[in-house]
């Protein structure tokens, strides 16, 4: 875990394009301001962990989640690779 100190107006930038900036500190109370693409997805910790245990229960017991994301990550890597090597095998020309 990286750990920084931030004061009120500062701010640290992730990834080039999500930007987390240090509003108002008010004893043990930190507030947060975000800045992020559209596309991003933002969530609370307890929310996304609520939302992970009920993936988990919809899935067949034998399953384990993150087995089931990895072979969909794999999947989808496998099929891009299949498109490009088709697209480099046959090009359209026009």
């Amino acid at each position: 875990m990286l750990y920084l100190t931030r004061k009120i107006g500062e701010s640290i930038i992730i990834n080039n394009d999500i930007e987390v900036k240090v509003v108002d500190v008010r004893g043990k109370v930190v507030k947060l301001g975000f800045e992020f693409p559209a596309t991003a997805t933002v969530l609370r910790q307890e929310l996304h962990e609520r939302i992970r245990n009920e993936n988990r229960a919809a899935l067949p017991d034998t399953a384990d989640l993150d087995s089931f994301l990895a072979e969909g990550q794999r999947k989808s890597t496998e099929d891009d690779e299949s498109s490009a090597k088709k697209i480099t095998e046959n090009p359209k020309s026009d």
